[in-house]
């Protein structure tokens, strides 16, 4: 029976990877929206940390994280050197270490935010559509807000040249994105979340009977 389960969670853990990898080669995984492209892979990492916890919410999002180096390094575009320490930082001749901070950290955090959500939330005795949609709001947010934060503070100058802004405008920018395309972004992961994580919880439910 050991044996059994671990074969499952194996699966089931190779399931969301083929699915993030999906949406990493398919627009449906960055929407070109302003400053920056809007996301959906935060959702199976979101998921996956509220159905199998923080550790493998964390390994979920490591994964989202490589995807976005490994995208923005074969396929770069303008601003790319933040994600990806293979592309010159605009306006020199090399990349940087930071870029791979900002590529893994945030989507790391992702999942452990929403599973420590997700947790305290449960622990609350709330409803688990509730706990899971307060997950997937407080995951994307966590992505969006250390993203846009780790651009201004280690790529602040380079990124308003090669977005061609002034930089003391470049706060108000990044504040900008948080409040409008990152709370829709998590309003839309909260929703999308919140229901998904409920059918499985009723299937996972009725698989372990």
């Amino acid at each position: 029976m050991i044996k059994s389960k671990k074969t499952s969670d194996m699966v089931k853990t190779a399931l969301f990877i083929a699915l993030i990898i999906l949406l990493s080669v398919t627009p449906l995984g960055y929407i070109p929206l302003g400053a920056i492209n809007a996301t959906t892979i935060q959702m199976p990492v979101i998921i996956g940390a509220v159905l199998f916890g923080w550790k493998k919410g964390a390994f979920l999002g490591g994964v989202f994280g490589l995807t976005s180096l490994i995208k923005n390094t074969l396929q770069p575009n303008v601003t790319s050197f933040v994600f990806s320490p293979f592309v010159p930082v605009f306006g020199e001749e090399s990349g940087s270490f930071w870029a791979i901070i900002i590529s893994l950290l945030p989507r790391v955090m992702i999942g452990i935010c929403a599973a420590g959500v997700f947790s305290l939330l449960s622990k609350m005795k709330l409803n688990k559509t509730i706990a899971s949609a307060a997950a997937g709001f407080c995951g994307s947010l966590t992505n969006t807000v250390l993203v846009m934060g780790g651009i201004y503070l280690f790529f602040g100058e380079s990124y308003s040249a090669a977005k061609d802004i002034a930089y003391n405008t470049l706060m108000t920018a990044v504040s900008a994105t948080i409040t409008g395309a990152g709370i829709t972004e998590a309003i839309v992961s909260a929703v999308i979340c919140g229901a998904v994580c409920t059918a499985l919880f009723k299937y996972m439910k009725k698989e372990n009977r």
